[in-house]
């Protein structure tokens, strides 16, 4: 702060052009403090981070990242909870990738060859598909869990984590590999959904600014 004052005392007699810009200056400068780590509570919250450094998804090169602090003081029930909420996130994500894709190429389902792809197709879906897509979205988000305690499911099995819903039937080999092995593949799966957020929100804003053909040249023009 004093640094800011100084500056701006310095240039106190110039134009109003660099006065506006000794203010910004100064206002970054004390954002910027703000921001800066405090020295008290820096062990443990050094601490804190290191019980999860060793996660599924906390890789190089950023390693355990939590930039606005949502597991600050948190434990390892907390964790798993937000881990969970990416996880699935990213999983949408995916399926949204691979839907927007799908669509742009021109593929549709039958009766609905005249639908558009990206945001055009909000207002030319028909009413009854809506309800039919929020009545699916139900469905999914009430049975997309474990299933441990309903009736049919394999008797004994339990989850290996949050997201694991072959609920004792759909294994692919899953119960015969390596925990290194397991541990790799949850991590790739997570950051494919990482990859697929930020590819998703890429489409959206692309289609929104009307150059979605510059990144998708291969659709119809």
């Amino acid at each position: 702060d004093d640094f800011a004052c100084h500056f701006c005392s310095h240039f106190r007699q110039t134009a109003k052009p660099t006065t506006m810009k000794c203010t910004i200056l100064a206002s970054l400068i004390a954002g910027a403090a703000a921001f800066a780590p405090a020295q008290t509570g820096q062990a443990s919250t050094t601490a804190l981070s290191a019980s999860f450094e060793n996660e599924i998804g906390a890789q190089p090169p950023l390693g355990f990242f939590d930039p606005l602090g949502y597991l600050e003081g948190e434990d390892q029930e907390r964790f798993e909870r937000l881990r969970w909420v990416e996880l699935k996130h990213g999983r949408v994500a995916m399926l949204g990738v691979v839907g927007y894709l799908t669509t742009y190429a021109g593929i549709r389902f039958p009766g609905a060859e005249d639908i558009p792809a990206g945001f055009a197709a909000l207002p030319a879906v028909p009413g009854m598909v809506w309800a039919q897509f929020i009545a699916t979205v139900a469905l999914m988000e009430a049975s997309n869990r474990s299933q441990e305690d309903t009736d049919g499911v394999k008797a004994g099995w339990k989850p290996e984590f949050q997201g694991d819903f072959r609920n004792g039937f759909i294994d692919f080999g899953w119960d015969k590999q390596t925990d290194e092995w397991k541990k790799n593949k949850r991590a790739i799966e997570l950051n494919q959904g990482r990859a697929a957020q930020m590819g998703l929100l890429g489409l959206m804003v692309h289609d929104q600014l009307g150059n979605i053909k510059t990144i998708l040249p291969l659709g119809p023009q």
